[in-house]
């Protein structure tokens, strides 16, 4: 009689430990300490937050981000909760999947089947499949931007710290319609169009400023009431877009609230500022195009009207159509990454 009590009390903790079958309730991890910052400077033994887990800082640091560099050490998952398990098998191509099966990609993120399908591959068919988090839940990207860092990495392996995640999401609260317009494979579309031509614009992310010194002294417009304040050579290629010529600093630093003219190394030097120089012209300017590369994604009129008004006097209309394909070929990479056909008119 005391075994069959002890039995069916075991019974009865498993019953209320699984709920028949159900999950636990999530366990709250630790609490998550001050957000870190791509501009403050941390010494060693400093502890942040970030991408829901805190990090401690093994020596001096600062504009580099926890998780992509060695000064930082990951103290565990902070301030989130654990979500389902990923249990789930490797896709299989070929093999019928009803609605509602969950499996693991080769790129080790997990995809939800959101019609049957006889084994469509989940990134490229992406309108058979949903991404499915699993796991430790982190915070939403920053903004609810429709990259997140993690595919942010994978799209720039080798980039220079100096172009960090925060510090494009900091730049986008500037211009809260970039890829936040339209249906969700518009953002999608968008993002990783201005993330193609930025590739291509820095070398992969690698090149903060123009690489060709030579050309320094060629960026002055002397014809501009304004001049040239921060002297010939200073309006070279910067950051992101390479911003370039002293009526662009102008423009740009009036938009954005900067003194840009008198002091354009600012775009050199702060990586949000960087950022917020390429955004304004993604967004306000038209180049030698007939439209902003915002508005050639937003509206549809395809990827090769961005290139346009980026670099179109250069490249585009057969001018040099190596380029051209370098930056094709890295939207189409970009897209694949987020799940999302590039659409139509790739080139200009």
């Amino acid at each position: 009689m005391r075994r069959r009590l002890t039995l069916l009390a075991a019974l009865l903790l498993a019953a209320a430990t699984f709920s028949f079958g159900l999950p636990t309730s999530p366990a709250i991890a630790a609490d998550c300490q001050a957000a870190w910052n791509a501009s403050t400077a941390y010494q060693g033994g400093a502890v942040v937050s970030h991408n829901g887990h805190n990090w401690s800082a093994k020596w001096w640091t600062q504009n580099e981000t926890p998780g992509n560099a060695a000064v930082w050490a990951d103290q565990g998952s902070c301030g989130g909760t654990s979500g389902p398990a990923c249990n789930h098998p490797n896709w299989v191509a070929g093999q019928w999947y009803p609605v509602g099966s969950i499996v693991r990609y080769t790129d080790g993120n997990y995809y939800i089947a959101v019609n049957e399908n006889p084994g469509y591959d989940p990134v490229i068919s992406h309108w058979y499949w949903d991404p499915y988090a699993c796991g430790p839940t982190d915070p939403p990207p920053t903004g609810g931007f429709v990259v997140s860092e993690a595919q942010f990495n994978q799209m720039f392996p080798s980039r220079n710290s100096f172009y960090s995640y925060s510090g494009l999401t900091a730049a986008m609260t500037a211009f809260p319609a970039f890829a936040k317009t339209g249906s969700d494979t518009i953002k999608k579309q968008e993002a990783a169009a201005f993330l193609a031509n930025v590739n291509h614009e820095t070398g992969g992310l690698v090149h903060i400023v123009e690489q060709n010194t030579a050309n320094y002294p060629h960026y002055c417009d002397a014809g501009q009431p304004y001049g040239c304040p921060a002297g010939q050579a200073a309006y070279y290629g910067r950051g992101p877009i390479q911003l370039s010529w002293n009526f662009n600093y102008k423009a740009a630093g009036d938009a954005l609230g900067i003194n840009l003219l008198n002091d354009p190394w600012q775009v050199e030097r702060n990586s949000s500022v960087s950022w917020k120089t390429a955004l304004w012209y993604w967004m306000t300017q038209s180049g030698p195009g007939s439209m902003t590369g915002h508005n050639a994604m937003v509206n549809s009129r395809g990827f090769g009207e961005s290139i346009r008004s980026i670099n179109g006097s250069l490249e585009c209309d057969g001018r040099n159509p190596a380029q051209v394909q370098s930056r094709v070929t890295a939207y189409q990479r970009f897209a694949q990454i987020l799940g999302v056909s590039p659409g139509g008119n790739l080139y200009c």
